[in-house]
């Protein structure tokens, strides 16, 4: 799944630039894709269960991308919702100016103008000449002779092709879980609790301007995700596919290889925001984490979503919870269990 960071700087037109980094080693080639995508109904993944005394938070983890033909089969969740006080949503930033619709429109050929590349520089011009080679290769197979891309900053250039790709192999990035989610927390009329970080620009006009004149070292997010294009498909198939059915085993055998992570770092150590918010990484963190903490306090059963990887991760959101003395089980281990049958 991409990161909130950047649609939020997307939704604003606050885009990013580059900085040269050293060059990469080479990468293997392009291979064609063999992993057939599954479709139809699917079961997804079974939910991670975090609990003390009688208070429990299932947390369902959410992948991106996912197969574009599958139709989660969402019992399991809704059976939760059913009997839960609170549905906790996903982290997230928004970033958000005192503005007017008038004043927004006045903005916006300037937020336009923001997305490209300082000084009028080209992709050619600011990213290592082997990384650029690579990049005209990916670009020609995912998005043609596209012009219009080259005077874009690395990251926003990689994002784009990044969709591109994903539509051509039969994935979709967005809209297929948390969504269904929260209209079944509607449905159900179960309180919908917001973990979004809101970054409030008090300055657009000044924002705006200083972004365009600065750069970013977001080469990094550039070449991991051309990297991810060139050598991680199969297996970014293969993910899809075992959320998909529910296979936790093989999610956490395969390698994953995350761009998400770079681009969400060059993003967040922008200095045009850093100054106006601080460490946004961490605000977003403790969020999540006060608001699980909050209802594990008060509610009998709650419901989060949150990224696989930090489900995942050593380091993630609930190895954070166990530090903190949460029970932590994950789908299929035979104390308790985290997947609710009706």
């Amino acid at each position: 799944m991409r990161s909130g960071f950047a649609p939020a700087l997307l939704a604003l037109s606050i885009t990013l630039a580059a900085a040269p980094v050293p060059a990469q080693q080479p990468l293997p080639p392009i291979r064609d894709m063999e992993t057939l995508v599954v479709s139809g109904v699917q079961p997804g993944p079974g939910m991670w269960k975090i609990s003390r005394d009688d208070h429990t938070l299932y947390v369902l983890g959410t992948l991106s991308p996912l197969p574009k033909r599958v139709e989660w089969e969402s019992r399991d969740v809704e059976a939760v919702i059913a009997q839960a006080q609170e549905v906790i949503q996903a982290p997230s930033v928004s970033i958000d100016g005192k503005l007017g619709i008038f004043q927004r429109l006045l903005l916006a050929p300037k937020a336009l103008s923001a997305r490209k590349n300082p000084d009028g520089q080209t992709l050619q011009q600011v990213v290592p000449a082997d990384m650029y080679a690579r990049w005209l290769v990916l670009k020609r197979k995912y998005m043609g002779n596209d012009r219009s891309v080259e005077e874009w900053r690395p990251m926003l250039a990689a994002l784009e092709l990044y969709d591109e790709a994903m539509d051509d192999i039969g994935l979709k990035q967005y809209g297929m879980v948390s969504p269904v989610v929260e209209k079944m927390a509607r449905r159900h009329k179960v309180p919908l609790t917001t973990t979004r970080v809101t970054i409030l620009i008090e300055d657009p006009k000044v924002a705006l301007q200083e972004f365009r004149e600065s750069k970013l070292d977001d080469v990094d997010c550039f070449s991991r995700t051309m990297q991810r294009l060139e050598s991680d498909l199969e297996m970014m198939r293969e993910r899809a596919n075992a959320w998909a059915v529910g296979d936790i085993t093989t999610l956490k055998a395969l390698p994953y290889t995350d761009q998400n992570e770079a681009c969400i770092k060059a993003v967040s150590q922008a200095q045009v925001l850093r100054k106006r918010a601080g460490d946004i990484e961490a605000k977003v963190r403790e969020r999540w984490l006060d608001a699980a903490e909050l209802a594990l306090k008060n509610n009998r059963v709650s419901l989060a979503v949150l990224p696989m990887r930090e489900l995942l991760k050593p380091d993630g959101y609930a190895a954070q919870l166990r530090a903190r003395g949460y029970s932590v089980e994950e789908p299929g281990e035979p104390v308790g269990g985290a997947r609710v049958t009706e």
